[in-house]
């Protein structure tokens, strides 16, 4: 009996508490998942993210069912967090250079609130679908990218040599042993006798980059390699 209520639409006292304590679990364990990867969303951000997206849905049913008497619309107020949500996730995705960071975050911000009105919504075994499917990405799927599409970063590569450059063509092989991929010729200069190069390059976050560096010297005759 007192299941068939919680997933339903009853609001008394203890259906409320359950919905909420619930929707409390699932922030705490989405933000748990963030700490462990050291992300700067953490557990009271999902926490809070869930529970108040719960007492808005909740609030909405209150004022649909008891101070409408049925006649009011109780998405409106569940329409508000969705659309409101995007600020949050928005301040959640950072720009490092050429590479754009949080999106995983901004995402899990938006996961956030769907799981909360969800459970506020009597709708727990969706949200509870959801939870475990959301865990997988996290996790299991971000175990097969990086070893089946290793991570790679957007950064310029700095040569600086005493001849020639060195060529795109001849670069590039050189580059590809440990895993560069060296995309375009970025900016040449020369300043007293000495030539200045930058390409951009994607580059994997295992790289060994004093092995590169010490091929590239070898190769090119470049006496100076910086990344950044």
């Amino acid at each position: 009996m007192f299941f068939s209520e919680l997933v339903g639409t009853a609001l008394s006292w203890e259906i409320c508490f359950v919905r909420i304590f619930l929707s409390f679990l699932a922030g705490c364990i989405m933000g748990l998942e963030r700490k462990f990867r050291m992300r700067f969303v953490g557990i009271r951000t999902l926490v809070l993210i869930c529970v108040s997206s719960c007492v808005i849905m909740l609030l909405s049913i209150y004022l649909s069912r008891v101070l409408f008497a049925g006649s009011g619309d109780p998405a409106r107020l569940a329409a508000q967090v969705v659309s409101g949500i995007g600020f949050l996730g928005g301040g959640a995705i950072l720009r490092e250079g050429f590479n754009v960071k949080g999106l995983t975050s901004a995402t899990i911000i938006w996961t956030g609130a769907a799981l909360g009105l969800s459970i506020g919504a009597g709708f727990l075994f969706p949200a509870f679908v959801a939870l475990i499917f959301s865990l997988v990405a996290l996790i299991l799927i971000e175990f097969l990218e990086e070893h089946f599409f290793p991570a790679e970063e957007l950064k310029v590569l700095y040569l600086t040599c005493t001849e020639n450059q060195p060529t795109l063509k001849d670069l590039k092989p050189l580059a590809a042993k440990y895993g560069v991929i060296v995309t375009n010729l970025n900016n040449a200069s020369l300043v007293d006798n000495v030539l200045k190069v930058s390409y951009e390059a994607r580059i994997p976050k295992s790289v060994d980059f004093e092995k590169l560096a010490q091929d590239l010297c070898q190769r090119f005759k470049v006496t100076a390699v910086e990344l950044r």
